[in-house]
């Protein structure tokens, strides 16, 4: 494998991570911070906002993943993946923690 799919494999498990809480949110009409908030990241986004933000996402993980060329053969780019998932999920524990809070 080229190094641009463990790459791939990696932003597609990040991207995949990302579309839980927004997809979550959206469906369950609640608002939660998306890029479009004011301030960005922080302020709360509608309900179909974050259900189009979770759609965005999950397409740019799927195409990522496609190119990730993810394999049992090889399974360092599953690794790679899901440590993608992890760090998407651990850096957006940490961020979103506080989100109730401010």
């Amino acid at each position: 494998m080229q190094w641009y799919n463990y790459l791939s494999a990696f932003f597609a498990g990040f991207f995949l991570a990302n579309v839980v809480p927004h997809f979550v949110s959206g469906i369950m009409g609640n608002k939660f911070p998306t890029p479009f908030a004011k301030p960005p990241g922080k302020g709360l986004s509608s309900a179909p906002v974050n259900m189009i933000w979770a759609l965005f996402n999950l397409l740019v993980g799927y195409l990522l993943l496609l190119k990730g060329n993810l394999s049992n053969d090889q399974p360092i780019s599953l690794v790679i993946f899901f440590a993608g998932i992890a760090i998407c999920g651990i850096m957006l524990s940490r961020h979103f923690q506080h989100k109730d809070k401010e």
